[in-house]
């Protein structure tokens, strides 16, 4: 499969796809004898983890480092799961401020809707006062 219909695949560039593959984050894919790169399906692999890495807030680094261990072999699986797991605590954190962030949405959301229905914007009805009315 050549870049162009890689990129498409996964929604990406082809310019993200070389910038991946230059720094690392994902291995380097065989090319054609006329240069053109022949992404595998070994590398389509790679690509969506580096894709669905991204789209969950991994650095490119943090991935780069994942792809250079993991061809280090075996050794490495210790490493390996130390990177994946300091991920998984990022993101989870992350996660953690988007959902303190859609309570205190959903709770104006419910303020506003009570607004529109009776003509009264009323801060203390209904769910708990968040700490700033704005």
């Amino acid at each position: 499969m050549n870049i162009k219909e890689t990129a498409e695949r996964f929604g990406v560039s082809p310019d993200t796809l070389r910038y991946y593959e230059r720094v690392g984050a994902i291995p380097r894919v065989r090319r054609t004898a006329g240069g053109v790169r022949d992404f595998s399906e070994e590398d389509l692999g790679w690509v969506e983890t580096a894709v669905c890495f991204r789209s969950a807030g991994l650095s490119v680094d943090a991935l780069a480092e994942y792809v250079r261990l993991f061809r280090q072999g075996g050794d490495t699986l210790q490493a390996r799961l130390d990177l994946l797991v300091e991920a998984r605590n990022e993101m989870l954190a992350e996660r953690a401020r988007y959902d303190a962030a859609l309570e205190k949405i959903e709770y104006k959301i419910a303020r506003y809707e009570d607004a529109v229905a009776t003509g009264v914007l009323d801060w203390r009805s209904g769910a708990s006062e968040p700490p700033s009315r704005s």
